[in-house]
């Protein structure tokens, strides 16, 4: 049921990644124009993602009717398929958010608008009709009450520790190509009204290349023991250094919705990286944003997915991953770090944060 009121005043709120699952929301990949060779080199990471997280809480993956045989072949029988139609395959950023009564464990949804990261100027694919009804489908499947606040907001945008606190990076959230009348204020008043959030940190800037205009999501987190992790790189000639210097300088500076101060952990990036001429050549021409040999890529350790049990990480097969894995493990000590090769989900702008979606343990 869509409902009229506004969650703070029905007690709802976010919570942290790290709380409890019911579950995780995925979409199987086949766009040609967003993942080479007819998307199957993405289509197994995003398998193996799937199984892993299944050993630890319930998987759903939408998936297209035509794609259905050759999902069902890499999927782990523990998989549960839901056939949907959708245009591209980012669920944490064109599936809903979900929010808890902590009081009568009662989950809800929130369906936020989506425009591709840009619209019709700046957005990175040509219709995304499919994409803004993949909520209500998923609500209807879960039987999930929820709320249409009507804004264009990504669930990569935002990160938030479950106690009233969130982050979030102004280049996106703010940037007119989402809501061109939209205001901080406006904002913190809809982060406030839906998420339950005492208290915003802004950053100016997300990770340097993100074509998403900087989701939070590849820039920094919120850890269980309340830390907060960082993208980081020592060296002051790559344009990442002052994008992360000035977010350390701001975090480590700032106090919670509690009052306490804000500690910041360094998670050194991985090395640049870059599209290579094959993985181009890979490609199919379509509506997709163009991408071209040599184009930088967003390459973060941050990117990773908390499922019950385990912590699934990006990894490069590049030296900085042995201190990545080890860093985020101590910070994760009832959890098992599972690092996960993702080059073929970077290739396509993001990484395996932003193809899950938790869904936090409660009943709708």
């Amino acid at each position: 049921m869509h409902l009229k009121t506004k969650p703070r005043n029905d007690a709802f709120i976010m919570p942290a990644e790290f709380e409890p699952h019911s579950g995780c929301l995925m979409l199987w990949p086949y766009r040609s124009d967003s993942w080479r060779e007819n998307a199957i080199p993405a289509a197994k990471t995003f398998a193996t993602v799937a199984n892993l997280i299944s050993t630890s809480e319930k998987v759903f993956m939408g998936t297209r009717k035509a794609s259905f045989g050759v999902a069902r072949r890499f999927l782990s029988p523990a998989v549960q398929m839901i056939e949907l139609e959708y245009n591209d395959s980012w669920m944490r950023d064109i599936g809903p958010t979900f929010i808890k009564n902590r009081q009568t464990k009662t989950l809800r949804g929130i369906d936020w608008d989506f425009n591709a990261w840009g619209g019709e100027t700046d957005g990175l694919y040509e219709h995304w009709e499919k994409d803004s009804k993949v909520c209500q489908r998923l609500f209807d499947f879960l039987r999930a009450d929820h709320y249409k606040p009507r804004v264009v907001l990504e669930g990569g945008a935002i990160h938030v520790d479950g106690k009233g606190t969130l982050i979030a990076v102004e280049e996106c959230v703010l940037n007119e190509n989402r809501n061109p009348t939209m205001t901080k204020a406006k904002m913190e008043a809809i982060f406030r009204d839906y998420l339950g959030i005492e208290k915003i940190i802004w950053i100016p800037q997300g990770v340097y290349n993100d074509e998403t205009n900087g989701h939070v999501d590849n820039l920094c987190c919120f850890a269980p023991d309340g830390v907060v992790l960082l993208t980081w790189t020592d060296d002051t000639t790559d344009p990442q250094h002052p994008i992360s210097q000035k977010a350390f300088e701001i975090l480590n500076n700032e106090v919670n919705a509690q009052g306490q101060p804000i500690v910041v952990e360094k998670i050194r990036q991985p090395q640049p990286m870059f599209m290579n001429e094959k993985e181009y050549l890979g490609l199919q021409e379509g509506s997709a944003k163009k991408r071209f040999p040599g184009d930088r890529l967003t390459g973060s350790y941050i990117n990773f997915y908390i499922a019950n049990h385990v912590v699934i990480l990006p990894v490069f097969d590049v030296p900085e991953d042995e201190c990545a894995i080890d860093k985020i493990q101590s910070h994760f000590p009832e959890r098992q770090v599972i690092p996960v090769y993702s080059r073929e989900v970077l290739l396509g702008g993001g990484n395996i944060h932003c193809i899950t979606q938790q869904i936090p343990q409660g009943q709708f």
